[in-house]
């Protein structure tokens, strides 16, 4: 039995699946926010209840918002500030009695689909979030790579590529930097050049729905976006060229950008083609905590 724990800024969530991926047990419950000792309790609160309703015990993957530091185990650029600066790893090692294995979500979308979704045809599969933010996490060999500091892949804090004049030098992103992609090629990204080119507060997919209808200023706005969203891909092509890239996160389910990024990565890339497959993550929501479980498949 594999299971796995999605340990988001407001819920967890934890899976349990056999080997052939059928899920055994599920359940979720509201991330605590009183304290760190509460939400390791909730950990094996929810370990217990998989295994309860699974009627087998597992191994234990954890999918989190930041990452470990691979030398020292601590936790970093966590949303779910509880943990910054915490040894989790070692912490729930104690508290559960076993090994765990910590992976940042991204990197635990990217297993998902490279083990049994939209990459599981591929040896190198680079998982991209556009939901709130703009993640990455990378699956070579249906494996995490999370690199020698253990932040590879953190592509929503490099800056915009080929920034144009006006949008030099960018907004100011919430890790203190200016022109983060996290303020960019994402839902905030979307609904921020909204309201900095109108005045006006809209939910992006109200922003997105307001494009279909031929809404000028909406179809202005999402332009920017896949635009700004095919230069992120572009540079990860010329840097990593992965064999395919999976999207999920909420704005990976607005179904025209599948068919407009290529041509508009062709633009940026060193070379004379874009080739590479596209596609939205089967598993959708479930990919990062199918993918804290699969940290564990051999």
């Amino acid at each position: 039995m594999f299971i796995g724990i999605d340990w988001g800024g407001t819920k967890m969530e934890v899976i349990a699946l056999d080997r052939d991926g059928e899920t055994r047990a599920r359940h979720r419950v509201a991330t605590p926010t009183s304290g760190y000792d509460d939400c390791i309790r909730a950990v094996i609160d929810l370990v217990a209840a998989a295994e309860q309703t699974a009627g087998a015990r597992g191994s234990i993957g954890i999918g989190i918002p930041g990452s470990p530091n691979p030398r020292t185990g601590i936790v970093r650029n966590s949303n779910a500030v509880l943990i910054n600066g915490k040894p989790l790893g070692r912490d729930l090692e104690a508290a559960l009695g076993r090994e765990v294995r910590l992976a940042n979500d991204a990197n635990c979308l990217a297993v998902s689909e490279a083990v049994d979704g939209a990459g599981k045809d591929a040896r190198v599969v680079f998982g991209v979030i556009v939901g709130t933010g703009h993640g990455g996490g990378l699956a070579i060999g249906k494996k995490v790579h999370a690199g020698y500091q253990g932040v590879a892949a953190e592509i929503g804090h490099y800056p915009l590529p080929w920034m144009t004049r006006e949008e030099y030098p960018g907004h100011k992103c919430w890790c203190g930097k200016l022109g983060c992609l996290d303020m960019y090629a994402c839902g905030t990204g979307l609904e921020l050049d909204y309201r900095t080119t109108t005045g006006i507060d809209r939910r992006g997919r109200d922003i997105i729905e307001a494009k279909r209808a031929g809404d000028p200023v909406a179809m202005g706005v999402y332009e920017r976006f896949v635009d700004r969203l095919a230069r992120s891909l572009a540079l990860l092509t010329n840097v990593v060229d992965p064999d395919v890239f999976v999207l999920g996160g909420g704005m990976s389910n607005v179904d025209e950008i599948y068919g407009e990024l290529p041509a508009l990565i062709t633009r940026y890339i060193f070379g004379d083609s874009f080739e590479t497959p596209i596609r939205k993550a089967v598993h959708g929501d479930s990919s990062g905590v199918r993918g804290a479980a699969w940290l564990w498949k051999s």
